[in-house]
């Protein structure tokens, strides 16, 4: 038996090393290259740039990101020091931000605008230097844009103190501005600069929902150099939603109704909402359209979240059925054995009557003619599929990345801080295991052997009471429709509990393979609340919160814009964003 063992570990060393020598063909080749990987392992570490929960705000998203939470302005800080005025640095920073739009200014105030070219050249020149300090020669290389390639490699890597070239590149600043080309070049190394000050990009979930442009961000990610994406439980309702899970669809439409960003659908996703606006104003004639719409959406998710609680019992979220426990005539529901009365409403499309719960949670022939139109938009979206399929390109549930684990919501744990099981299938999965379970179904939801099951279980990720991505007790229904805000709220998971104790942060990284002492989680999903005393660095410094902030509507509970993160050579540093 051990010969077998042996003889089976000699044949995977020569499979490897088979498919090793078609890169490296011979013994030069292959000490170039040993030499090369042992030197870029004694480079400083290239900064890495962590940002979460967007939430569609692009205008704040683009600034942080041109900007490296600071990072621009750190550089230029280190570059001139002492040498500059505070004034004359932020000026700097801002024309590396907003190139074009900083210059257009400077063209009404600047009376001669050769020397401002001049210095401004050598300053960025300095600061693109001390950006591509790090990288190695072939990496600055391939970050150079190419119509000035040449000439930036020139200037970035002279060395100071060599006065024999000092004509020569005097004379390369001055043909460059001779020439009218001084501003495309001054935009050329800003975004240069841009490109070197972070090296990797961390998008710790939720792109989707709420702001205006999550479609631009898509866009910009896609162009971005080096990027990875943990989903949020609101990219998970959209990705839920391009797969064709009608109760995610719903929740989507119902989303951006709420917060009037319909244009998202019909102008940037080509998803005409005509058919359910035309339903709406039938059913409910005597009220705005858009509020109409928003009724008859409403009733359409209640309906279709019941018939996904129906299907698969080990969700165990029967107590969220709720619409066929609404008594119309009396305006009352029950939940929990209790009576609670709700907003006027008719449902003049539930069936109340019906003989069967099941009956209740049926469409009725318009409803579902509605909701057919509607999947297929979605599902035959070409710009939403793009972005999809980028986020299943460069997306997972966690992320483990130079001792640092990544994640969303939470890694369930039950009231005494233990993992907690979850059954599917008749199988329990804790930990780990479980969100690595979670990964493989939302994988396969999007793949052409998807079943119902697999979108439902989008669907769950999205509000499922143990979902690893929303990680609290959804109370919807309620909020639509219940009078009686005590019963609004959302249970955590004793996650949120727990993650404040050293010793559960550890379980938790030693259950992905993270022993180093260095090692932590950074953690997005929950706004950090300044106002009621909150901070970021959780359980002795082991885990960080950092929920962007991004969204505005945000910013009155938790006092802050919210936080970004910075790793890098120098160590983790926290970026408190301020209310704007």
């Amino acid at each position: 038996m051990t010969k077998d063992i042996i003889a089976e570990s000699v044949q995977n060393d020569l499979r490897y090393l088979q498919l090793l020598a078609r890169s490296f063909p011979t013994i030069a080749d292959a000490s170039t290259e040993i030499i090369n990987l042992e030197a870029i392992l004694n480079l400083p570490k290239g900064t890495e740039h962590f940002l979460t929960d967007i939430h569609g705000e692009y205008e704040a998203f683009a600034h942080v990101l041109k900007n490296g939470s600071g990072s621009v302005k750190r550089k230029v800080d280190d570059v001139f020091a002492n040498t500059m005025s505070s004034r004359d640095k932020q000026t700097l920073a801002t024309l590396i931000y907003y190139p074009r739009e900083k210059m257009e200014r400077i063209r009404e105030e600047e009376q001669n605008m050769d020397d401002w070219y001049k210095i401004m050249l050598y300053r960025l020149i300095e600061v693109a230097k001390r950006s591509a300090s790090k990288y190695t020669r072939s990496k600055v290389r391939k970050a150079l844009p190419k119509d000035f390639a040449y000439v930036i490699e020139e200037l970035i890597t002279e060395k100071s103190g060599m006065t024999d070239k000092e004509s020569y590149y005097n004379s390369i600043i001055s043909t460059i501005i001779q020439i009218g080309r001084a501003e495309e070049f001054i935009v050329a190394l800003c975004e240069l600069i841009q490109r070197l000050v972070v090296d990797h990009l961390h998008i710790v979930g939720d792109i989707y929902d709420r702001g205006p442009g999550p479609h631009l961000i898509m866009d910009k990610l896609m162009e971005y150099h080096s990027v990875d994406i943990q989903w949020g439980n609101h990219d998970i309702l959209w990705m839920g939603a391009a797969a064709g899970s009608r109760a995610c669809i719903a929740t989507v439409i119902r989303n951006n109704l709420k917060y009037d960003n319909m244009k998202i659908m019909e102008n940037s996703y080509g998803i005409s909402l005509r058919n359910l606006t035309l339903f709406a104003e039938k059913i409910y004639p005597q009220i705005d359209p858009m509020e109409a719409a928003l009724k008859a959406i409403s009733v359409l998710l209640f309906k279709l979240e019941g018939q996904v609680i129906l299907r698969n019992p080990d969700y165990k979220m029967e107590d969220k059925l709720l619409l066929h426990k609404v008594d119309v005539k009396r305006q009352v529901v029950e939940i929990g054995g209790k009576e609670y009365k709700i907003k006027k409403e008719e449902f003049p499309t539930v069936s109340f009557a019906a003989e069967s719960v099941e009956e209740v949670y049926q469409l009725t022939e318009e409803e579902e003619n509605v909701m057919e139109g509607l999947q297929m938009a979605f599902v035959n979206s070409i710009r939403l599929r793009q972005h999809i399929d980028f986020l299943y390109k460069k997306g997972s549930m966690y992320r483990i990345f130079n001792d640092n684990l990544l994640y969303h919501g939470c890694v369930p744990l039950d009231e005494s801080g233990n993992f907690d099981g979850v059954v599917f299938g008749k199988r329990c999965y804790r930990g780990r295991e479980y969100l690595d379970y979670a990964e493989h179904v939302a994988r396969r939801a999007w793949s052409k052997e998807a079943k119902e099951k697999d979108r439902d279980f989008m669907w769950y990720l999205w509000c499922g009471r143990k979902s690893p991505l929303s990680g609290r007790n959804t109370k919807t229904f309620e909020r639509t429709y219940v009078l009686d805000e005590s019963i609004w709220y959302e249970e955590s998971n004793p996650y949120y509990k727990f993650y404040e104790e050293e010793k559960v942060c550890n379980m938790i990284l030693h259950e992905f393979g993270l022993y180093s002492e260095r090692a932590h989680i950074i953690n997005g999903h929950t706004p950090v609340r300044t106002s009621k005393g909150e901070h970021p660095v959780r359980a002795n410094g082991k885990l960080m919160v950092i929920d962007g902030g991004f969204c505005k509507s945000y910013h009155k509970t938790t006092g802050i814009a919210g936080y970004t993160l910075i790793f890098n050579s120098h160590g983790i540093r926290i970026d408190r964003k301020s209310v704007v």
